[in-house]
């Protein structure tokens, strides 16, 4: 499998996006999270990425629990985790990249993957009232201490990452980035590969609206971020699911999956780019995988764009409160 660059360190092209073990998506066992790890390794999948709010720690603890079960995988697998989400005392979302808190989520972390230190620590979320240079300066002092070897951000601008990476440097930039959402083309794509900063690319599958099998409106309604979420509320799940009938029939003519599609065509936009899916199915994981060992021309990078052109998707990615935290930047 093709590898990416990392803070210096080569990990495969395709990560293991590790919200799906914690039960966001769907219900999932612990035999079943394994499963899709044990697939990943045999296939020379080496990212993991996860955070301690998966799950309220769900997530960590199983790829925890898995590393005990796999005597000398660690070794083999590149582990990235977050934080910086919290909640008040009323219960609302909050963000914190204070030192203290940074430090002491990521201690529990460690506790719960059974490790000594993660090979990259994300800042979930960027807590604006914090200038951007002190939160760099923050995550490098857990470098310093030995507890990650590198830092990374979720969902900040372009002008953002600049601003830290000059502090400290930026090993990863983790953002939703797929043929429906295209945002990270306005700059922050760009100014990863000019920095040498890796950028992560979660939901590439388009939270299923990329694959043969999108997600069932009966399980639209009994998950609450989905239901909530504009893309997947009618009109406009219709309208999508409609558009997407002819990336299906292209992918089929390719004689790739549209999930392999999905995640190939990513993979080609640059060399920088590490993908990120979720999934509860080994089958599905084995689409992933193919695409991304398969090989796009020129030509069929302008197929794809044709039949899914930019702003295609019809509705926001995300709901007002879902959009909470994200960095606009366009």
């Amino acid at each position: 499998m093709r590898t990416r660059n990392i803070g210096g360190t080569q990990v495969s092209c395709l990560g293991i996006g590790a919200m799906s073990f914690a039960d966001f998506y769907g219900p999932t066992t612990e035999e079943n999270s394994f499963a899709i790890l044990d697939a990943a390794r045999a296939a020379g999948v080496t990212h993991i990425d996860t955070s301690n709010v998966y799950g309220m720690g769900r997530s960590e603890r199983t790829i925890g629990a898995w590393l005990a079960a796999n005597p000398g995988a660690r070794e083999g697998v590149h582990i990235a985790t977050k934080a910086g989400i919290t909640r008040t005392a009323d219960g609302q979302r909050a963000f914190d990249n204070s030192l203290a808190h940074m430090e002491h989520e990521l201690d529990g972390s460690l506790a719960r993957l059974g490790t000594d230190c993660v090979d990259l620590f994300y800042v979930h979320r960027y807590q604006a009232a914090i200038p951007v240079e002190d939160v760099a300066g923050t995550m490098g002092r857990l470098v310093e201490k030995g507890k990650c070897k590198a830092i990374g951000f979720s969902e900040i601008a372009p002008s953002t990452l600049r601003r830290a990476h000059a502090v400290h440097p930026v090993a990863a930039v983790q953002s939703e980035y797929s043929l429906s959402t295209r945002l990270p083309e306005m700059g922050l794509l760009q100014a990863c590969e000019e920095l040498g900063v890796a950028l992560v690319a979660f939901s590439p599958v388009g939270r299923s609206l990329l694959t043969d099998t999108p997600i069932t409106r009966e399980r639209i309604a009994a998950n609450p971020f989905l239901a909530s979420n504009p893309r997947m509320m009618e009109p406009n799940l219709s309208a999508n699911l409609k558009i997407v009938e002819g990336f299906r029939a292209l992918a089929a003519e390719m004689g790739l999956s549209a999930a392999a599609l999905a995640i190939a065509w990513g993979l080609h936009k640059g060399g920088h780019v590490v993908s990120i899916p979720g999934t509860r199915s080994v089958a599905h994981f084995a689409e992933l995988v193919a695409g991304a060992e398969a090989e796009l021309t020129a030509e069929d990078m302008a197929r794809v764009e044709t039949v899914l052109p930019i702003g295609w998707c019809h509705g926001d990615r995300y709901s007002r409160d879902q959009s909470v935290g994200p960095e606009n930047y366009c």
